[in-house]
This record gives structure tokens, C-alpha cells and sequence, in this order.
């Protein structure tokens, strides 16, 4: 069975698994690599953005506490539109969950959608004119 998260829920997984993976000492260089490449690409986006900045800072020390701010940053600078960091988020998760990869867990696709929110405690108001 295929599970499908938006966007934004993959990237910030794939950044809390990058630092949960980089606290353990077993951590692979590729999976070092695959996070320090994530975290350049969200630090781009985040370019003028203190609060992005210091919130993915942040994220290491306390990734619970932080979450929440590191999220609304990612939304408010568009981070889930860019195809680069869904792609590296992808490759995150891929080398540290490769069983929920291959479950399909991770999958993003919304080819064509309006109004549409993927994963969990969303609420949301649409307006088609």
C-alpha cells in the first residue's frame, strides 16, 4: 500500500531523520552527505530568512521544540514547491528508512491538484471561483 505525505511532511521528516541519523555514531557518510546536501538546499531558500536559519539550527539541539517553527518557515518560503529539495528529501529518507521507501511511504505526487492537503491534523478552507 502506497502512503502519500505532501511535500512540506517529507522534507521536514527527511530533516529530523538526517539529524536523529547524525547523533548516532553508526551514521554512514552517505547518509551525512545525503542530509548536509538537504540541508544547503533548505538553507538556500531560507537566504534573508533569520527564523528559517536559526530554526534548522535548532532543529539539531531539540528537534521536538523546534519542528514547529522549522515547519512554518518551510511554508512560508515555498521550500515544498522546489523539486531539488523534494527529490533530496527523498534520498534522505530513502538511505534511512529503505524498508519505508520501499513500502512506499514517502511518495509524492499531486499531479494536478487544487486544494489538496496530504497527511495528518490539516485543516483547510477552499474558495473556487
Amino acid at each position: 500500500m502506497l502512503t502519500r505525505v505532501d511535500p512540506l511532511t517529507l522534507i521536514l521528516t527527511a530533516l529530523v531523520a538526517g539529524v536523529s541519523a547524525g547523533v548516532k555514531d553508526t551514521v554512514s557518510t552517505m547518509v551525512g552527505d545525503a542530509y548536509a546536501g538537504l540541508k544547503a538546499l533548505v538553507l538556500r531558500r531560507f537566504k534573508g530568512r533569520a527564523a528559517g536559519e536559526l530554526a534548522l539550527e535548532k532543529l539539531a539541539e531539540d528537534p521536538d521544540a523546534w519542528q514547529p517553527a522549522l515547519k512554518a518557515e518551510l511554508a512560508r518560503s515555498g521550500t515544498a514547491e522546489d523539486q531539488a529539495v523534494v527529490e533530496a528529501a527523498q534520498h534522505v529518507l530513502a538511505l534511512v528508512d529503505a524498508e519505508g521507501t520501499k513500502a512506499g511511504r514517502y511518495v509524492v505526487d499531486a499531479r494536478g491538484a487544487q486544494g489538496v492537503q496530504i497527511g495528518d491534523q490539516n485543516t483547510q478552507t477552499n474558495t473556487f471561483n
